[in-house]
């Protein structure tokens, strides 16, 4: 028997990012939608995990090579931008959580509430799959949780990073799943527990 807690974790899935995915991003959110669907029918919180700042940024250095400049630019990823907000709309009682890096443990209390919550347990999905994805996953896997990675519910700007990483990186600490044989995995454990 199965006894960890389990948290589906949607990373970046927020309009400010998923833009960058182009004529893909449509059917990247409808299957993104559908893994929600799956995770919500099979009992299994989902949080939403998204990049804000605070209004002027105080929280970025120049320092940092990838957020640094944002202040300058116009990508507005401050609290009150519609940028940062969750494409899927979280129900009442789904945690949308900020975070300030490219991990969604790197500036957020993500830690915190999954120990809270006794959560031992991650599904992971997210755009980019070189980003958010691989530092949320290298960061759990040093602090021993058990991974999976939805691999088609992921993605990246560069097809051929996200596939070495879905099919040559990741798989060394977690199990890494397409969104069917994720769902294929749950009913056959609801099954079992019959």
């Amino acid at each position: 028997m199965n006894d960890r807690k389990k948290a589906f974790l949607v990373m970046d899935v927020q309009q400010g990012i998923i833009n960058n995915l182009g004529d893909r991003a449509a059917e990247y959110v409808q299957r993104v939608s559908k893994a929600v669907d799956v995770a919500r029918q099979s009992g299994i919180p989902v949080m939403f995990v998204v990049v804000r700042f605070r209004k002027g940024y105080p929280e970025l250095s120049q320092n940092n090579k990838m957020f640094g400049a944002l202040r300058e630019r116009s990508w507005n990823m401050d609290e009150t931008s519609d940028l940062t907000k969750p494409v899927i709309e979280p129900r009442d009682d789904e945690l949308v959580i900020a975070k300030k890096r490219v991990s969604a443990f790197a500036g957020s209390d993500l830690e915190m509430i999954l120990n809270a919550q006794g959560i031992t347990e991650l599904i992971l999905c997210g755009v980019s799959t070189s980003g958010v994805v691989l530092s949320t996953l290298r960061y759990a896997a040093d602090k021993d949780y058990m991974l999976s990675v939805l691999s088609d519910c992921s993605s990246d700007q560069d097809e051929e990073v996200h596939r070495v990483l879905t099919e040559k990186v990741f798989p060394r600490q977690a199990e890494v799943l397409t969104l069917d044989q994720w769902s294929e995995k749950l009913n056959s454990s609801k099954t079992d527990a019959k």
